[in-house]
């Protein structure tokens, strides 16, 4: 089967690994400014966008409440154990905000959220074996089992988030000494993180097709 072949695929696995991390990443500042309680934009109300989002942000719980959403998808999707729910999260709340983009006519942000829709649709696509029962109506079907994802991919992600919140709550380019020093300290984990779990990857093959 073509699935098969391309599920199977380790350039393809190293591929979905990675996309998951990038994607989780991409709702964090958004996700933080609203759970935080600030403003998204500044744009002036006078502005249908900046009315908008004025309107969003004056909701209260709300506005909290969407950015606790947008932090626990990108969260699920970076652990790869809970991808494939992480992966339906985001793609209910980017469905809404990919519409919003577009009927508001957004300049050029549209073009970036139909990228992140494709791609998350491909991580949906992805895990579409897991869905098939579900369209099975009274009828007996078996899901294909594949292996969970190796230890040193789940540990990487939980050190991209962590260091991903960690490097929003800091200000290094306003902050002091002392919060430049923290932030210097928080990159060279993640690169080093990037770069032991790929050389360990690469080391052993195996933990590349365990996703």
């Amino acid at each position: 089967m073509k699935f098969e072949k391309l599920r199977t695929s380790r350039f393809n696995q190293w591929v979905i690994i990675h996309l998951r991390y990038l994607i989780g990443f991409a709702f964090f500042p958004s996700g933080l400014v609203k759970l935080m309680g600030n403003r998204f934009t500044r744009i002036s109300t006078d502005n249908p966008i900046g009315y908008f989002f004025e309107a969003l942000y004056q909701s209260g719980f709300y506005w909290n409440f969407l950015g606790l959403a947008q932090i626990t998808a990108g969260v699920l999707l970076m652990t790869q154990r809970y991808a494939t729910l992480g992966a339906l999260m985001f793609l209910t709340i980017l469905t809404n905000i990919w519409i919003i983009t577009i009927s508001l006519s957004f300049k050029g942000t549209w073009i970036i959220t139909s990228l992140m829709m494709i791609a998350v649709l491909i991580l949906v696509i992805w895990d579409w074996h897991k869905f098939l029962p579900l369209f099975s109506y009274n009828k007996v079907s078996t899901v294909k089992e594949y292996p969970d994802p190796a230890p040193v991919w789940i540990v990487a992600g939980m050190i991209y988030a962590v260091s991903f919140i960690a490097l929003y709550m800091l200000d290094p380019v306003k902050g002091n000494i002392y919060e430049k020093g923290l932030t210097g300290i928080l990159v060279v984990i993640i690169l080093s993180t990037f770069a032991f779990s790929n050389y360990k990857a690469y080391r052993n093959r195996r933990l590349v097709p365990n996703v």
